[in-house]
């Protein structure tokens, strides 16, 4: 009997050791992801500062550049830089912005901060983001649950509370000159009526301009050649006529 207790009491030690590393290995891939939180954590807040923080999960490079989409209801236009690793620059994209610059040491988390004009009327944000390293290496924390499982690389996702009483959404904010070039307004596509840069001169556009001058009524027209034509031919008849005739009297017929 004692034995069949020590067995059974290290098989359940041995089950509990598993179990902990497995639930240890789950914790540590849950927590290395992107976290977003604010203090203004309110619909239709104004001038809401919104904090990021990647965790690193490499050990050999560094974490170097972030792309966010921005979610439904915050333009651009909207966003500034309230704080960021020094010598990181900020820029908008079509659907959001880009934070970067030389990577961070490798293991060291990066935070930054964000100023949003004015948060929209929604329950919660979704801020998808792509997290590169100094080696190119990209990870995609893009995902949201779906049939209530945990997503292997979830989107950040900032809970808003109800809007205060009275809060108004406040009008889009117009772009600067700087924020136009990112715009998503469609590329300029070439017209048919469009003007067409003019190309290398070939054998048919050098004759073009001799065409269009016959139409002007100068000496080069087709007509005149026609008349010499005709008046020549009949010179050249009257001519041969006067010449059959007088060789017809000189020989006496």
């Amino acid at each position: 009997m004692p034995n069949r207790q020590m067995r059974r009491a290290a098989r359940a030690a041995t089950v509990l050791a598993f179990t902990t590393g497995v639930l240890a290995l789950a914790g540590t891939a849950a927590f290395a992801h992107v976290e977003v939180e604010s203090e203004a954590a309110q619909a239709l807040a104004t001038n809401a500062t919104v904090a990021f923080t990647a965790e690193a999960e490499s050990t050999t490079a560094g974490l170097a550049k972030f792309q966010v989409v921005l979610p439904e209801g915050i333009a651009p236009a909207d966003v500034t830089l309230a704080d960021a690793p020094a010598g990181w620059t900020f820029a908008a994209t079509p659907d959001g912005y880009t934070v970067g610059g030389a990577a961070l040491a490798p293991g060291k988390d990066a935070t930054w901060k964000i100023t949003v004009r004015q948060l929209p009327d929604a329950k919660e944000l979704v801020f998808k983001t792509l997290e590169t390293y100094g080696d190119g290496k990209i990870e995609r924390w893009i995902e949201l649950p779906k049939d209530g499982a945990a997503p292997e690389h979830p989107a950040p996702v900032l809970k808003l509370t109800p809007a205060a009483p009275g809060a108004t959404p406040i009008a889009p904010a117009t772009p600067s000159p700087t924020a136009a070039a990112p715009s998503p307004s469609p590329s300029p596509t070439v017209s048919s009526t469009a003007p067409v840069p003019a190309a290398t001169p070939t054998a048919s556009a050098t004759t073009a301009p001799a065409a269009a001058t016959t139409s002007n009524g100068d000496t080069s027209s087709p007509v005149v050649p026609v008349v010499i034509a005709v008046a020549a031919t009949a010179v050249l008849a009257a001519v041969g006529t006067w010449w059959w005739r007088r060789r017809t009297r000189g020989t006496g017929s």
